[in-house]
């Protein structure tokens, strides 16, 4: 998915010729704490609410400099760079540009989270289990063929490594697409995985109950 899919058509654009007040009121209208600026079709950067309300409500915005004038994203961009932008910058709108830099819409924070749910399969039925795992034996590969063979699949995935701290030990969580994943476990762990937990709304049988607990602390965090 890309960013050009999930352009939000309804959010106000500002230009230079708008006053604070007028950026303001939009922000409340719409819920949201930033706005683009554009300037002859061409994206200047984003204004702030905590910003703008230290400044006289008829002043024009052409006399405020915009904040990240230089993050952006080309609408052919996947939907993970847009959200390594928003994170990284602690954004809630993002504005995205064509090839030749043209302004042609913004994308917000909200429906980034929204799509990536979609993506991760949060809204399908099934099991999530965590999977401890030495970095040199990881293999996703390895792992989807035994899963497989149990006649289930992975939804959805993430990798989790130690690269900071030197511990070898990282972690793989999965969401599967059955919720009674007892077979799939012992599987994995009759092939040397350590199942730290796993969380279905059928009983996990060969997982104690000490790892479901911790694997349901690990998801309220």
């Amino acid at each position: 998915m890309t960013a050009a899919q999930i352009i939000n058509h309804e959010l106000p654009i500002l230009k230079l010729s708008d006053t604070v007040g007028d950026a303001l009121n939009w922000m409340e209208e719409n819920r949201i704490g930033q706005l683009v600026v554009v300037d002859n079709e061409r994206y200047l950067g984003i204004m702030s609410e905590d910003i703008l309300l230290n400044y006289d409500e008829d002043l024009l915005l052409s006399e405020i400099m915009p904040q990240y004038s230089d993050v952006y994203i080309f609408d052919y961009q996947h939907l993970y760079e847009a959200l390594g932008l928003i994170s990284k910058y602690h954004l809630q709108i993002l504005g995205v540009v064509d090839e030749e830099e043209i302004f042609v819409g913004t994308i917000t924070a909200n429906e980034i989270y929204n799509k990536f749910g979609e993506l991760l399969g949060t809204q399908e039925p099934g099991a999530v289990m965590v999977i401890a795992i030495n970095n040199r034996d990881y293999s996703l590969a390895e792992i989807s063929r035994l899963i497989e063979s149990d006649n289930a699949k992975i939804l959805s995935s993430y990798f989790s490594g130690n690269q900071y701290t030197g511990d070898d030990t990282s972690r793989l969580t999965l969401k599967i697409n059955r919720q009674n994943i007892s077979s799939i476990v012992a599987t994995l762990e009759r092939f040397g995985y350590i199942v730290e937990g796993a969380y279905a709304h059928e009983p996990v049988d060969s997982i104690e109950q000490e790892r479901y607990d911790m694997l349901m602390k690990y998801l309220s965090v």
